[in-house]
């Protein structure tokens, strides 16, 4: 029964840092673009310079 007194404030002291830290990188934009990484397994480096164009003005239209 005293290991509860131990566990509870460890348990509080946990859930207070993962909040801290969630906080932390909400805060430093951690989670603004998260679709980017997904994408970029499709797209190709070597597009033709007429579909490059394209590209940089969708990427520029999105910033």
């Amino acid at each position: 029964m005293s290991i509860i007194y131990v566990l509870i404030p460890l348990a509080v002291l946990i859930v207070a840092i993962a909040i801290g830290v969630f906080f932390w990188a909400v805060k430093s934009n951690q989670f603004e673009d998260l679709d980017r990484q997904g994408y970029s397994i499709l797209f190709d480096d070597d597009l033709p310079p007429k579909e490059k164009k394209l590209a940089e003005q969708r990427k520029a239209k999105d910033d």
